[in-house]
């Protein structure tokens, strides 16, 4: 059975999967106080390019501007969910998700493939570095998918939602695997995956749709790799294009991280798996690898005990964050079926009781990737170093006053 050290190899499964295929000392809201709609005049919309985007203004439904802690100040717990390749295929998972955020306060990041925004018949217009003019490991969307996927991640962003990228063709076997490019083959996938997302109005002809509201090129600051592959050599690009974070990493640890190659490096963690002694990564896809081995239509009979299973992994990885380091908690998922929908559960119930937590008085904020490094770069580096010396479940000697008391020098 598939263990979480194995993480970018469970993630890697997605590839063939039909599924996939187919498709501060006082408790803030989360993700911190949203500054309300501006009573004043609207900037005007702004077309960029052939107006499959534009500027709108700032996004709306953002927190207020992060602040340095206080000196013995205990920090938030922070929790990132994260949705990789965010297209709609007609199983309303999407707007099933920017209900549940709106009804929590969460933000949340969603890794858009870019070819969730290219239609089939146009599929020739994707050069995959090291593979076939027009292939891809995970399918094209039908027309009347890509319109969806386009209605939700303009929702998605006008919620307060963060876009990243997914990359495009989900490649993770073979010689042409995402593992095996160099830094200029990632920036011809990067260049593709930001040219479908602004020009899907000259490759599908849909005059009638509304812009995407952002400018991508401004929006998109951070990025997960297919099945968590190929980050060393992605992040020299990444860090000229100037993004400032990368979710790639497998197997990470419950701690607070650090940069890798110039980038804030926020990977998938391991966490408590109920039942077992070893950990699972905190991805929908990697209980399924150890519930099912990988497949996605097991016997009916399995899926409530492995939905209660998965529900508390996910609890219990942000219980043991927020009881002692407070280190940030990611979760990675996908809109996806698998097991009659049992991960889709636990994610709306692993979500329901961490703002229950923030409810009860606890400092828990539901933010997206880049909401929390705009916290990061605010901090002090002797607070951050001092919090990276604290293990998993590793609770700060003498309590957060005392181990944070002496964090007030800027260096």
């Amino acid at each position: 059975m598939l263990r979480a050290g194995a993480g970018a190899a469970a993630v890697a499964g997605l590839a063939g999967s039909a599924a996939h295929a187919a498709s501060r000392s006082t408790p803030a809201p989360v993700p911190g106080p949203r500054r309300p709609p501006s009573d004043g005049p609207k900037p005007p919309v702004r077309l960029i390019g052939d107006g499959s985007t534009a500027y709108t203004g700032k996004q709306p439904h953002q927190p207020a501007g992060p602040v340095p802690l206080e000196p013995g100040q205990a920090p938030p717990q922070f929790v990132v969910f994260s949705w990789d390749g965010a297209g709609e295929v007609g199983n309303g998972l999407f707007p099933r998700f920017l209900d549940l955020a709106k009804k929590h306060g969460a933000s949340m990041t969603f890794f858009l493939s870019g070819l969730y925004l290219l239609p089939e018949s146009k599929r020739r217009l994707y050069e995959p570095p090291g593979n076939p003019r027009g292939a891809s490991e995970i399918g094209y969307l039908s027309d009347a998918h890509v319109k969806a996927t386009l209605a939700n991640v303009r929702r998605a962003w006008l919620d307060g939602h963060e876009i990243g990228t997914h990359f495009n063709g989900h490649f993770c076997t073979g010689h042409g695997s995402v593992g095996n490019w160099t830094a200029r083959q990632w920036r011809s996938e990067i260049d593709q995956a930001k040219a479908f997302v602004t020009q899907w109005r000259t490759n599908t002809g849909w005059a009638d749709l509304p812009p995407l509201p952002f400018d991508y090129e401004q929006e998109l600051t951070g990025a997960r790799t297919p099945c968590l592959l190929g980050q060393d050599a992605l992040l020299p690009t990444a860090r000229e294009l100037g993004w400032r974070y990368d979710a790639s990493s497998p197997g990470g640890r419950q701690v607070w991280p650090g940069k890798r190659g110039g980038l804030w490096d926020l990977p998938l963690q391991k966490i408590p798996f109920p039942g077992h002694s070893f950990e699972v990564l905190s991805m929908d896809y990697n209980m399924l690898a150890n519930q099912s081995v990988r497949s996605t239509k097991a016997p009916p009979s399995n899926y409530p005990r492995w939905r209660e299973q998965a529900t508390q992994s996910y609890i219990s990885g942000f219980e043991r964050a927020l009881g002692s380091n407070r280190a940030p908690f990611f979760v990675g998922n996908h809109f996806e079926e698998w097991n009659g929908g049992i991960y889709m559960d636990a994610v709306e119930k692993a979500l329901a009781h961490m703002a229950q937590r923030r409810e009860k008085g606890e400092d828990v904020r539901l933010v997206s990737f880049r909401q929390f490094t705009d916290w990061l770069d605010v901090q002090r580096p002797q607070v951050l170093d001092a919090l990276r010396t604290l293990d998993v479940g590793e609770h700060p000697a003498g309590g957060w006053k005392s181990f944070l008391k002496n964090t007030s020098v800027r260096s």
